[in-house]
């Protein structure tokens, strides 16, 4: 029992556990208003504790799920109907997916491209930098609607318009990651690559770039997981092409409050997946480099 307590196993069931109780008790609370309405037209008084509570864990609609009932939920999303079923998550999560690789490879190009520029070109670091901050201080609800329209109206639709959402937020981490890699040669390696009579591409492949793939992956992991809620943003503004987003959207509509937690916990899932898959990646390529765990 020590040694499992000294992992991260047991801790990290303690913790889940805990959140699971406290998440039935709030569902209760928050469920039991419309609960003692519903009791008091069936003419049902003192109803037992443990009853009224097994009554707000079934209603159709709570204002909070219980979370058997988002399991449930999530269960038949993705298992009750076939894969290509406009009424299965599965289907929803593809085609948010989808966006969110795309946003996501076009954010990682654009935040490297500019990354270098800045590194290498004082006047880019002058004028790109304060641009590309006060970029991210736009709210991206506000941003969203304006790419949707604004690309619909010539006749652009589909996935590029939730992908340039995903990359619009996904860039900024890569930028911001990659300039301080980019960096971190001393200016005592430089100089010794200058002794060697290095030219700028040779200093840039056999210095810099080593020393910044460590950023480089830190900085991904965070822009897949902005690039997935671009996605999502992006599909709130476009409810005619799918996604998770638009199950959000649709379950709002409807006061479907299950569909609402179902949908959240399948793009969470995704983030995290999408996390460890980058994860994966930064361990192959330190492996490739020769660096030791």
């Amino acid at each position: 029992m020590r040694g499992l307590f000294a992992g991260k196993t047991v801790p990290v069931l303690i913790v889940l556990l805990a959140i699971v109780l406290f998440w039935y008790v709030m569902a209760v609370v928050m469920n039991a208003p419309w609960q003692e309405t519903l009791n008091g037209r069936a003419n049902l008084t003192d109803v037992p504790l443990l009853e009224f509570a097994q009554q707000t864990w079934a209603q159709d609609k709570p204002v909070l799920p219980a979370p058997h009932q988002v399991a449930g939920g999530i269960w038949t999303g993705l298992f009750g109907s076939a894969i290509t079923a406009p009424r299965s998550l599965a289907y929803h999560a593809g085609i948010t997916l989808g966006a969110t690789m795309l946003g996501f490879a076009l954010g990682t190009l654009l935040g490297i491209g500019l990354a270098v520029m800045i590194v290498h070109n004082d006047a880019s670091d002058r004028s790109l930098m304060p641009w590309i901050i006060a970029s991210q201080t736009i709210p991206i609800l506000a941003i969203a609607p304006m790419v949707v329209v604004g690309l619909g109206a010539v006749g652009v639709t589909g996935i590029v318009p939730k992908a340039l959402i995903s990359m619009y937020l996904s860039f900024f981490p890569v930028v911001v990651g990659m300039v301080k890699g980019l960096r971190t040669p001393e200016a005592i390696q430089l100089d010794l690559m200058r002794t060697y009579n290095a030219s700028a591409w040779q200093v840039f492949a056999k210095l810099r770039w080593p020393t910044s793939v460590p950023f480089l992956f830190a900085s991904m992991k965070v822009g897949i997981a902005i690039s997935l809620i671009g996605a999502v943003v992006g599909e709130l503004s476009n409810s005619a092409g799918g996604g998770l987003g638009v199950r959000l959207l649709t379950g709002s509509y409807n006061g479907q409050t299950i569909q609402i937690w179902a949908a959240l916990f399948i793009a969470a899932g995704l983030a995290a997946m999408l996390v460890i898959l980058v994860g994966w990646g930064e361990k192959l390529a330190n492996r490739r480099m020769g660096v030791r765990a």
